[in-house]
Protein backbone atom coordinates (compact mmCIF):
# COMPACT_ATOMS: atom_id res chain seq x y z
CA UNK A 1 0.00 0.00 0.00
CA UNK A 2 2.48 2.59 0.79
CA UNK A 3 4.50 1.75 -2.36
CA UNK A 4 1.56 2.91 -4.71
CA UNK A 5 0.30 6.30 -2.76
CA UNK A 6 0.97 8.60 -0.34
CA UNK A 7 -1.08 8.74 2.86
CA UNK A 8 -0.55 11.12 5.18
CA UNK A 9 -2.14 9.90 9.00
CA UNK A 10 -3.56 13.29 10.43
CA UNK A 11 -4.56 13.28 13.81
CA UNK A 12 -4.28 15.98 17.16
CA UNK A 13 -6.13 16.37 20.56
CA UNK A 14 -9.87 16.77 20.95
CA UNK A 15 -11.03 20.29 19.85
CA UNK A 16 -7.54 20.91 17.70
CA UNK A 17 -9.56 21.25 14.54
CA UNK A 18 -9.18 18.20 12.54
CA UNK A 19 -12.53 17.75 11.50
CA UNK A 20 -11.88 21.44 9.53
CA UNK A 21 -8.71 20.41 8.40
CA UNK A 22 -9.73 16.87 6.86
CA UNK A 23 -13.19 19.39 5.38
CA UNK A 24 -10.58 21.91 3.66
CA UNK A 25 -8.72 18.31 2.35
CA UNK A 26 -11.45 17.26 1.24
CA UNK A 27 -12.63 20.40 -0.69
CA UNK A 28 -9.47 19.85 -2.55
CA UNK A 29 -10.62 16.80 -3.89
CA UNK A 30 -8.47 14.43 -1.32
CA UNK A 31 -9.86 11.21 -0.13
CA UNK A 32 -10.61 11.05 3.98
CA UNK A 33 -10.53 7.95 5.53
CA UNK A 34 -12.29 8.36 8.85
CA UNK A 35 -11.25 6.01 11.89
CA UNK A 36 -13.90 7.66 13.69
CA UNK A 37 -16.53 7.09 11.03
CA UNK A 38 -15.39 3.41 10.81
CA UNK A 39 -15.66 2.97 14.61
CA UNK A 40 -19.38 4.08 14.48
CA UNK A 41 -20.03 1.40 11.60
CA UNK A 42 -18.99 -1.24 13.05
CA UNK A 43 -21.30 -1.13 15.69
CA UNK A 44 -24.24 -0.71 13.82
CA UNK A 45 -27.43 -2.69 14.85
CA UNK A 46 -26.41 -5.95 12.83
CA UNK A 47 -23.39 -5.87 13.59
CA UNK A 48 -21.10 -8.60 15.14
CA UNK A 49 -19.33 -6.46 17.09
CA UNK A 50 -22.57 -4.96 18.92
CA UNK A 51 -23.84 -8.13 19.56
CA UNK A 52 -20.43 -9.22 21.65
CA UNK A 53 -20.93 -5.70 23.48
CA UNK A 54 -24.45 -5.89 24.09
CA UNK A 55 -22.98 -9.94 25.55
CA UNK A 56 -20.05 -8.17 27.71
CA UNK A 57 -21.80 -5.07 28.89
CA UNK A 58 -25.54 -5.86 29.08
CA UNK A 59 -28.62 -4.77 27.31
CA UNK A 60 -28.49 -1.44 28.98
CA UNK A 61 -25.99 -0.63 26.93
CA UNK A 62 -28.25 -0.20 24.18
CA UNK A 63 -30.67 2.24 23.04
CA UNK A 64 -34.14 1.94 22.96
CA UNK A 65 -34.22 1.51 19.40
CA UNK A 66 -31.21 -0.98 19.91
CA UNK A 67 -28.40 1.19 19.16
CA UNK A 68 -25.33 1.62 21.04
CA UNK A 69 -25.69 4.20 23.77
CA UNK A 70 -22.39 5.76 23.45
CA UNK A 71 -22.68 7.98 26.42
CA UNK A 72 -22.98 4.90 28.97
CA UNK A 73 -20.06 3.15 27.04
CA UNK A 74 -17.91 6.09 27.33
CA UNK A 75 -18.56 6.35 31.39
CA UNK A 76 -18.15 3.10 31.64
CA UNK A 77 -14.46 2.42 29.32
CA UNK A 78 -13.42 6.16 30.98
CA UNK A 79 -13.21 4.79 34.46
CA UNK A 80 -12.59 1.43 34.13
CA UNK A 81 -9.12 0.57 32.09
CA UNK A 82 -9.90 -3.50 31.97
CA UNK A 83 -13.50 -2.75 30.40
CA UNK A 84 -11.13 -0.31 27.84
CA UNK A 85 -9.17 -2.74 27.15
CA UNK A 86 -11.71 -5.50 26.65
CA UNK A 87 -13.15 -3.07 24.02
CA UNK A 88 -10.55 -1.78 22.28
CA UNK A 89 -9.73 -5.87 21.89
CA UNK A 90 -12.67 -6.73 20.56
CA UNK A 91 -12.78 -3.19 17.92
CA UNK A 92 -9.44 -2.56 16.78
CA UNK A 93 -8.90 -5.38 14.53
CA UNK A 94 -12.42 -4.98 13.06
CA UNK A 95 -11.80 -0.73 12.49
CA UNK A 96 -8.01 -1.32 11.06
CA UNK A 97 -9.25 -3.92 8.53
CA UNK A 98 -12.08 -1.67 7.33
CA UNK A 99 -9.42 1.09 7.16
CA UNK A 100 -6.77 -0.93 5.13
CA UNK A 101 -9.38 -1.44 2.66
CA UNK A 102 -10.38 1.84 2.48
CA UNK A 103 -7.01 3.37 2.11
CA UNK A 104 -6.40 0.60 -0.77
CA UNK A 105 -9.19 1.89 -2.80
CA UNK A 106 -8.76 4.97 -2.57
CA UNK A 107 -8.66 7.32 -5.47
CA UNK A 108 -6.78 10.57 -5.17
CA UNK A 109 -3.13 11.95 -5.65
CA UNK A 110 -2.89 11.07 -1.58
CA UNK A 111 -4.76 9.80 0.83
CA UNK A 112 -5.34 11.45 4.37
CA UNK A 113 -6.11 8.58 7.43
CA UNK A 114 -7.85 10.73 9.98
CA UNK A 115 -7.88 9.48 13.37
CA UNK A 116 -7.53 10.61 16.89
CA UNK A 117 -5.74 7.92 18.32
CA UNK A 118 -3.78 7.47 15.27
CA UNK A 119 -0.40 7.53 17.76
CA UNK A 120 -2.39 5.79 20.88
CA UNK A 121 -2.73 2.68 18.71
CA UNK A 122 -1.06 1.07 15.57
CA UNK A 123 -2.51 3.27 13.03
CA UNK A 124 0.37 5.40 12.76
CA UNK A 125 2.13 2.04 10.72
CA UNK A 126 -0.65 2.64 7.92
CA UNK A 127 0.71 6.02 7.07
CA UNK A 128 4.18 7.41 5.62
CA UNK A 129 3.83 10.95 7.02
CA UNK A 130 2.10 12.44 10.35
CA UNK A 131 0.22 15.80 10.29
CA UNK A 132 -0.98 17.10 13.78
CA UNK A 133 -3.23 19.54 13.88
CA UNK A 134 -2.07 21.35 17.27
CA UNK A 135 -4.36 24.17 19.68
CA UNK A 136 -3.64 25.11 23.04
CA UNK A 137 -4.99 23.42 25.57
CA UNK A 138 -7.10 25.75 26.33
CA UNK A 139 -8.31 26.46 22.73
CA UNK A 140 -9.18 22.53 22.75
CA UNK A 141 -11.80 23.28 26.09
CA UNK A 142 -13.20 25.96 24.64
CA UNK A 143 -13.98 24.07 21.12
CA UNK A 144 -15.15 20.98 22.57
CA UNK A 145 -17.55 22.42 25.03
CA UNK A 146 -18.86 24.35 22.48
CA UNK A 147 -19.07 21.61 20.14
CA UNK A 148 -20.32 18.48 22.34
CA UNK A 149 -21.35 20.60 24.89
CA UNK A 150 -19.55 18.56 27.59
CA UNK A 151 -18.19 20.03 30.78
CA UNK A 152 -14.38 20.86 31.17
CA UNK A 153 -14.07 17.89 33.62
CA UNK A 154 -15.39 15.56 31.08
CA UNK A 155 -13.02 17.18 28.10
CA UNK A 156 -9.81 16.71 30.68
CA UNK A 157 -10.85 13.34 31.09
CA UNK A 158 -10.41 12.85 27.29
CA UNK A 159 -7.36 14.73 26.79
CA UNK A 160 -6.16 12.70 29.69
CA UNK A 161 -6.65 9.36 27.93
CA UNK A 162 -4.65 10.92 25.04
CA UNK A 163 -0.97 11.86 24.17
CA UNK A 164 0.29 15.12 25.69
CA UNK A 165 0.05 18.41 22.35
CA UNK A 166 4.43 17.88 23.79
CA UNK A 167 4.32 14.09 22.94
CA UNK A 168 1.77 14.44 19.77
CA UNK A 169 4.34 17.21 18.18
CA UNK A 170 7.18 14.97 18.75
CA UNK A 171 6.14 12.48 16.54
CA UNK A 172 4.67 14.88 13.69
CA UNK A 173 6.28 15.52 10.19
CA UNK A 174 3.87 17.97 9.61
CA UNK A 175 2.41 20.55 12.40
CA UNK A 176 -0.73 22.83 11.49
CA UNK A 177 -1.11 25.54 14.50
CA UNK A 178 -4.39 25.73 14.50
CA UNK A 179 -4.35 28.95 16.47
CA UNK A 180 -5.97 31.56 14.23
CA UNK A 181 -9.13 31.60 12.24
CA UNK A 182 -10.23 29.39 9.29
CA UNK A 183 -8.27 31.40 6.59
CA UNK A 184 -4.75 31.13 8.17
CA UNK A 185 -6.05 27.26 8.31
CA UNK A 186 -6.95 27.28 4.66
CA UNK A 187 -3.45 28.73 4.13
CA UNK A 188 -1.52 26.42 5.95
CA UNK A 189 -3.38 23.45 4.54
CA UNK A 190 -3.00 25.03 0.79
CA UNK A 191 0.83 24.82 1.37
CA UNK A 192 0.89 21.25 3.25
CA UNK A 193 -1.72 20.17 -0.35
CA UNK A 194 0.77 21.29 -2.79
CA UNK A 195 3.74 19.38 -0.92
CA UNK A 196 2.04 16.14 -0.96
CA UNK A 197 0.76 16.51 -4.20
CA UNK A 198 4.63 16.92 -5.28
CA UNK A 199 5.61 13.75 -3.14
CA UNK A 200 2.96 11.60 -4.23
CA UNK A 201 4.08 8.64 -6.57
CA UNK A 202 1.13 9.36 -8.67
Amino acid sequence: MKNTKLIVGLTGGIGSGKSEACRLFAARGIVIVDADNIARDVVLPGSTALHDISLHFGEEILTTSGELDRRKLRDIIFSNPHEKKWLENLLHPIINLEIRNQLANAESPYVILASPLLLETRQFELTNRILVIDASEQLQIERASTRDRNDTAQIKAIMNTQLSRQERCAKADDIIQNHGNLDELDEQIEKLHQRYLEMSPR
